[in-house]
């Protein structure tokens, strides 16, 4: 089967981000400057950049209560802070609750009743029993084609880690298995994994 986007796919389902899985997701909490707090799951997330260590996530729709994008990129643009809270599969039913269009003025911490924790280099919550958080200062706001796409870039200034999840002096993520999104409302989970050697090594 071949398609071309903007003739349609001719499918029940648009199968582009089925397509491009698994993909970790950026739960991203943030605290605009009336002291309102956030907190939204991004399954358009990755890492960036090592030195300095940079992060992106973005987002692909809009609320009427905040005009051409969400809370999250509103916020940000106010602040310029966001935490990155990583996604247990314990907390796969708490993440869900947090992804409603919820009005702006809805706390989704205590809507899914997520204990909530203060960062420490950046004014903004974190997910206090997250298996890491990255505090993250805003680089810049890409718009890209197309209504309401918004590519956010930060760079990452504080790191939390649990301490379960570092074993030997790494993190395992086999201590809290990851959540991960794929197509239409398919979720997976790592549960194993292994090791190649590059080239050379």
């Amino acid at each position: 089967m071949f398609y071309r986007p903007e003739d349609g796919h001719g499918l029940p389902h648009n199968p582009f981000n089925a397509i491009v899985t698994p993909r970790p997701i950026g739960w991203i909490s943030t605290r605009g400057s009336d002291g309102q707090d956030n907190l939204a799951p991004y399954s358009f997330f990755n890492a960036v950049a090592y030195v300095p260590p940079q992060v992106m996530f973005a987002s692909t729709s809009a609320k009427e209560d905040r005009g051409d994008t969400k809370d999250s990129v509103a916020q940000i643009r106010d602040t310029g802070v966001f935490c990155v809270n990583i996604v247990e599969y314990a907390m796969r039913d708490a993440m869900n609750a947090t992804s409603g269009a919820h009005p702006r003025e809805v706390d989704e911490f205590a809507h899914a009743g997520i204990e909530k924790a203060q960062c420490e280099t950046i004014d903004c919550p974190r997910v206090a029993n997250a298996p890491a958080n990255f505090e993250c200062k805003l680089t810049q706001i890409v718009q890209l084609p197309g209504e309401a796409n918004f590519a956010v870039f930060g760079e990452v200034v504080g790191v939390h880690m649990r301490d379960d999840c570092v074993v030997d002096g790494t993190f395992d993520v086999l201590r809290f298995n990851p959540l991960s999104r794929m197509g239409y409302r398919d979720y997976t989970v790592v549960r194993e994994k292994f090791s190649l050697k590059r080239p050379g090594e």
